[in-house]
């Protein structure tokens, strides 16, 4: 049973919503989250980067700057840039990108549920990122960044769903600098979504992991000092916004290894070609599971995985990332730990193939390796059995907006 819950959001007044909304904390440092909020004192970049508005030299972690974070939404309230609702609601969140679309619904899952993995995770999270959201929510009191879920769709949300979007005006619909569509809805009467989704058996989260470990954190140490607290309070709720599987679309996240591990490019292509199939003149671009392009000395090749690799009957094994670490990252290159290692660079799919192309031409002695993408069954098998996916497996396009709906506890 999944919970779903409504909430009094704080939102954008809706001429100002294209203005309130920003991109997520964690795609931009802050020089890039400083220049996107220049001149746009609306900007939720306020909020969920407040060094940006500190000296230049100012350490992300000090103190002032959580302490800026509260400053920087207080301003939007008092300015009239954001606005509360006066009753709970779950909302529809669509984003359209090209051809792209897909719809979900905003409301509060429950910490509970994620404490006890009945919503479910697939990847491990950094302690020091780990601090640093728990921190930030706890000095602003909401949970300004929404947690990107999924779960295994069913008629009757969808009916649910379809029923708001062809009936009701939307609060918001405009379209980012980025090109891609963001389009909200309150939902008149949430009590038959709530009720659909407790027949859902499972979530999963599909990105955030750490906005949800430190919602998780952060109810953890309010309810430690609270002199009573009975579970109901809002801190025991954390946002998210769920996708159903089908319609989400995972990009592939590719790998850029700064150099050859001592090899040359000849003495490379021998060695690889003891562990996969390799052929001149390949795509840019995989076309299916177990293959591999690959761009060395300025030439893109085909890389085939053996046919029992890709063919193993294990959720994290078989998958191409596993299989790339397995046979040539760690036993030809070097890299033990992707985690750690120094030595190789993670590209998110919407970067586009040149990007590899460029990576390896500027150190010019590297390699790269398009993977071909994940996809959400493979996902939802490794959250199923309870384990974890290679480090750097999914990049999922679009990206929620911060500041479009916000939760208060």
């Amino acid at each position: 049973m999944a919970i779903l819950r409504s909430f009094r959001a704080l939102r954008p007044r809706p001429d100002l919503a294209s203005h309130v909304a920003s991109v997520p904390y964690d795609v931009v440092d802050t020089e890039e989250a400083r220049e996107l909020a220049a001149g746009n004192p609306h900007s939720f970049l306020h909020v969920i980067r407040p060094e940006i508005d500190l000296p230049p030299e100012t350490d992300i972690h000090a103190d002032e700057v959580y302490a800026q974070g509260p400053r920087a939404l207080a301003r939007l309230i008092e300015q009239g840039s954001l606005l509360r609702d006066e009753e709970k609601a779950l909302y529809l969140y669509r984003q359209t990108m090209g051809d792209h679309s897909q719809i979900g619904v905003v409301g509060c899952g429950s910490v509970d549920e994620y404490d006890h993995d009945l919503i479910k995770k697939h990847e491990k999270t950094r302690p020091d990122k780990e601090d640093d959201r728990t921190r930030h929510v706890l000095t602003l009191g909401a949970h300004a960044g929404p947690v990107f879920s999924t779960y295994r769709g069913t008629a009757r949300i969808n009916a649910a769903v379809d029923s708001v979007t062809s009936t009701q005006a939307p609060l918001y619909d405009f379209v980012a600098a980025d090109g891609v569509g963001h389009t909200v809805w309150r939902v008149p009467d949430s009590a038959e979504l709530e009720e659909a989704f407790r027949e859902v058996p499972a979530t999963y989260v599909a990105d955030g992991h750490h906005r949800a470990a430190s919602a998780s954190r952060a109810r953890a140490a309010i309810c430690e000092q609270a002199k009573s607290f009975n579970g109901q309070e809002d801190v025991n709720f954390f946002l998210t916004v769920l996708f159903p599987g089908k319609q989400l679309r995972i990009l592939p996240y590719n790998r850029v290894v700064h150099d050859l591990f001592g090899h040359s490019p000849a003495g490379f292509l021998e060695q690889l070609r003891g562990a996969m199939t390799v052929t001149s003149g390949g795509l840019p671009a995989p076309v299916h599971k177990g293959a591999f392009s690959m761009f060395l000395a300025g030439e893109w090749f085909q890389v085939e995985a053996p046919r029992e690799a890709v063919a193993r009957d294990h959720p994290v094994d078989s998958l191409d990332a596993a299989i790339l670490q397995d046979r040539v990252l760690g036993s030809i290159l070097g890299i033990e730990d992707p985690r750690t290692s120094t030595r190789i660079d993670f590209v998110g799919g919407i970067r586009g193939t040149g990007e590899l192309e460029r990576r390896v031409r500027d150190r010019g002695d590297g390699v790269a390796f398009s993977v071909f993408p994940l996809s959400v069954d493979e996902l939802l098998a490794v959250a199923d059995a309870g384990l974890v996916l290679p480090p750097k497996s999914t990049w999922f396009e679009p990206k929620l907006r911060s500041g479009l709906l916000i939760h208060e506890f």
